[in-house]
């Protein structure tokens, strides 16, 4: 599992912009079944993504392909997490 962190950079201003772009991004994530949540960082720091079902060498492609990304709204750090216990809820990110 991956944890996401996309925060804030100097271009912020251009956010609003490239919006459109950005949801299109995450809504992929979510289709092709790799992204398990995505939120704010607060307060209004940037976004974090849960990933998983993917290779780190996958995931910064697709990070890199987020318009956010690409155009120096945030900037990107990945954290890989290898889940050791989780609620039975989760059980899936131990398997």
């Amino acid at each position: 599992m991956f944890m996401v962190s996309l925060k804030f950079s100097d271009g912020k201003s251009r956010a609003a912009e490239l919006m459109d772009g950005h949801k299109a991004w995450i809504k992929q994530g979510f289709d092709d079944g790799v992204f398990l949540m995505t939120g704010s960082l607060v307060p209004g720091l940037g976004g974090a993504v849960l990933a998983h079902n993917t290779s780190r060498e996958a995931l910064e492609d697709r990070v890199n392909a987020d318009p956010f990304v690409a155009e120096d709204v945030v900037r990107a750090e990945i954290v890989e997490i290898e889940a050791s216990q989780t609620d039975a809820r989760l059980d899936f990110l131990c398997a």
